[in-house]
C-alpha cells in the first residue's frame, strides 16, 4: 500500500535535540491544527516566589491556557516545609487563575506525599500511570474553581 506520493519517497531524520528547524515546523503545524479545532491556546505564564529576606525559599511556576491553569512546579525548601508556604502559594495561584477567568487548575506529580497535599487542598485525582518512573507512578489531579 502506498500513501500520497509514495511512502518510499519519504525519509525520516532523527535529532537528539529540539533546537532544530524540523522541530519548529512540527510544533508550528500542530499548533495551527489545534488552534483551528479548539481555539487559540493563548498561554500566559505565572510565577510566584516566596522569599525570606533575599533568599528564595519556595515558588510555583504555572501557565494558563484554554481556561485552565497548569501548575508545572511547586517547590518549598526542605527546612521551610510544613509552615504553610505551599498552601499559600497554591491559594495565590488559584486566585490568579480566577483573575484569568480559569475554570480549574491541574497538576501532575510523582510524589504520593504531594498528591496527598493536593487532595487536602481540594484536588481530585483523575489519572495515574503506573511504572512512570519505574517503581513509582505519575499522578494527575485537578480542581474546579467554579
Amino acid at each position: 500500500m502506498t500513501g500520497c506520493g509514495g511512502e518510499d519517497s519519504v525519509s525520516i531524520t532523527v535529532f537528539d535535540e529540539m533546537g532544530n528547524s524540523g522541530a519548529a515546523v512540527v510544533a508550528a503545524a500542530l499548533a495551527a491544527e489545534i488552534a483551528a479545532g479548539f481555539g487559540e491556546r493563548a498561554e500566559s505564564p505565572l510565577s510566584l516566589v516566596a522569599r525570606a529576606g533575599d533568599d528564595i525559599v519556595a515558588g510555583l511556576n504555572a501557565a494558563s491556557h484554554w481556561g485552565w491553569c497548569y501548575i508545572r512546579h511547586l517547590w518549598v525548601q526542605a527546612d521551610w516545609r510544613r509552615r504553610g508556604l505551599g498552601i499559600r502559594l497554591l491559594a495565590e495561584a488559584e486566585t490568579q487563575a480566577r483573575a484569568r477567568s480559569c475554570v480549574g487548575v491541574y497538576v501532575d506529580t510523582f510524589s504520593p506525599d504531594a498528591a496527598l497535599f493536593y487532595a487536602r487542598a481540594g484536588f481530585a485525582q483523575f489519572g495515574l500511570i503506573e511504572g512512570f518512573p519505574a517503581g513509582h507512578a505519575r499522578i494527575f489531579l485537578h480542581k474546579r474553581l467554579t
